[in-house]
């Protein structure tokens, strides 16, 4: 295969497959890694070969996954040792190649261009690293091999576990054309569906609609589209130390009991806001635009978002933004379950800003005093060292440590 050698390896059933080989009485059963039942992140976050085969899929309540799996054993998760396994691949991987760029925990685009030569082309490379990993840490990886990273990342889904698959320039039209569209890297199902409506279903079906077409659907978003679809992504492999450029810093809960009310769902969002503010104190970031994603207790998502009227990281106009968007627009056919507030369009925070006439500059002077005391006080005793007063009690957050408060003369609560 002429050209570049790119390579998307992904960890088979990484969470579960740690689990299993840290605890060798686990393997060859269904296996699921999953949150807390009693803090209601009692979701499955990754499953073994054997519950997959059963129907379990991440995302699943633990009891909807018990249910399709009988027998099904269920073991907390251990993010330290996720950790540690995916720093001890990414070694293994950069014994080929400086061009490891990480896509997520359990997967890397690795650009092996330069050593294929050596050890007889991508595939070789690849079924070198799907051997080591094997016998290096007890867990297996598929791996795609392309010319490209979208096809690369294509390949290393079209079969699993422990496996190789090669797309080239000559034989993507056969395999990559047929698949659905919704296969393809940034087809999402709102994306899927609009694609449906111009009858578009397949990758193939997509690449024959005109650039120009796509791009009044979707935008630049939608040129990349048609790019992928007819093999032409040209996107770099970034080299190990690169560090990705923060588009958006946000933060999500599941709640204890569900959230009846804007009440409940303000005091969630203040206090999601609290770190979200601090983040982008810590990065030298401002927001420009606020969005939420809420789950009601159906399982089903619904994401609103919009622009501030100014930059900033002060944790109650976020919050204040965020509530807005979702009163505007959640209807509540049922209560919440999941909020998660994200700040995005984030820009540096000595860039310069068109302000309005109006815009309160000794307003914005004061606050920005305010909250620079209250994240030094919280830097020398604590996150909960100071709080806003709404959120002094139970606001249906696990692990949320409630606030005494203690009035002048030693008055109680």
């Amino acid at each position: 295969m002429g050209g570049r050698a790119i390579l998307h390896s992904d960890m088979n059933a990484f969470y579960a497959s740690v689990e299993m080989m840290l605890h060798p009485e686990l393997r060859g059963k269904a296996v699921a890694v999953c949150g807390s039942t009693e803090n209601r992140h009692g979701i499955v976050l990754a499953k073994s070969e054997l519950a997959k085969k059963a129907g379990v899929k991440t995302g699943l309540a633990n009891w909807e996954a018990q249910r399709l799996c009988p027998g099904l054993i269920l073991v907390p998760p251990h993010f330290e040792e996720y950790v540690k396994y995916s720093k001890l691949a990414r070694e293994i991987y950069q014994r080929y190649t400086e061009f490891v760029e990480p896509y997520g925990m359990d997967e890397c685009f690795l650009d092996v261009t330069g050593s294929a030569g050596i050890y007889g082309g991508g595939y070789a490379v690849a079924d070198k690293i799907r051997n080591e990993i094997k016998s290096e840490l007890g867990l297996t990886v598929s791996v795609g091999v392309s010319y490209n990273k979208v096809f690369a990342k294509l390949g290393s889904d079209m079969k699993k576990p422990d496996a190789i698959t090669e797309i080239t320039e000559d034989s993507f039209k056969t395999q990559v054309w047929p698949l659905p569209a919704s296969d393809l890297f940034f087809v999402g199902r709102a994306t899927a569906k609009k694609l449906s409506r111009f009858g578009v279903n397949t990758i193939g079906q997509l690449s024959e609609l005109t650039p120009e077409l796509l791009q009044e659907t979707f935008g630049k978003n939608g040129l990349l589209l048609w790019a992928y679809a007819n093999g032409l992504d040209t996107a770099p492999v970034m080299a190990q130390d690169f560090v990705m450029p923060i588009k958006s810093i946000g933060h999500g809960i599941t709640c204890t009991s569900d959230l009846e009310n804007e009440e409940e769902v303000w005091h969630v969002m203040l206090e999601l806001s609290q770190d979200i503010g601090h983040k982008l104190r810590v990065q030298g970031l401002k927001a420009s635009g606020i969005q939420i994603t809420v789950r009601s207790n159906d399982l089903q998502f619904k994401q609103f978002q919009g622009k501030l009227a100014n930059l900033t990281q002060n944790p109650t106009d976020i919050a204040k933004k965020a509530r807005e968007l979702f009163h505007t627009n959640y209807d509540w056919h049922l209560p919440v379950r999941t909020i998660t507030v994200r700040s995005i369009n984030l820009r540096e925070t000595e860039a310069p800003e068109q302000i309005d006439l109006f815009y309160d500059t000794r307003k914005a002077e004061k606050d920005e005093q305010l909250y620079s005391c209250v994240e030094d006080i919280r830097r020398r005793f604590g996150k909960h060292a100071i709080c806003p007063a709404a959120l002094i009690g139970d606001i249906k957050m696990p692990s949320y440590r409630d606030h005494d408060l203690v009035m002048p003369g030693m008055m109680g609560r």
